[in-house]
């Protein structure tokens, strides 16, 4: 069942970088990134409300703050970055270089959580960087 969830999440992140290249035509991209923002926060909000979520904040636990907060900062950077790369340069380079955060995400999971990496999954990452330098230096 993951795998459903992470392919609608690869479908919506691809719409996301057509959408905005397109709404980010002439605007300033913090603009954009805040305002997209705003929409994200809100759709989140109303789904804890819609799904009774917000009853277990009480159980969250210092860790879990402190790294979720830290994962909201490397998001917010992380779109900041996106959302400047797209308005500079072309969607099919930008969004597969961006995707480097896969192979990024393999190493630093093996580094600080212990997670194997096997031969598929590091052979998939090679390809991915590998890719990703061809997009780069063409």
């Amino acid at each position: 069942m993951w795998w459903i969830y992470a392919l609608l999440s690869a479908l919506f992140a691809a719409l996301t970088a057509i959408f905005a290249k397109i709404g980010i035509k002439g605007v300033d991209t913090d603009l954009a990134t805040g305002i997209r923002t705003v929409i994200i926060l809100l759709l989140a909000w109303v789904l804890v409300f819609f799904k009774g979520s917000q009853n277990t904040i009480g159980s969250l636990t210092k860790t879990n703050w402190i790294f979720l907060i830290l994962s909201g900062c490397a998001t917010g950077f992380s779109w900041i970055c996106y959302f400047k790369a797209l308005q500079l340069g072309r969607v099919n380079q930008v969004a597969p270089v961006d995707k480097l955060s896969v192979a990024l995400a393999i190493i630093l999971a093996a580094i600080f959580l212990g997670e194997p990496i096997t031969v598929k999954t590091g052979a998939a990452a090679v390809l991915i960087m590998g890719g990703t330098f061809l997009l780069i230096w063409k």
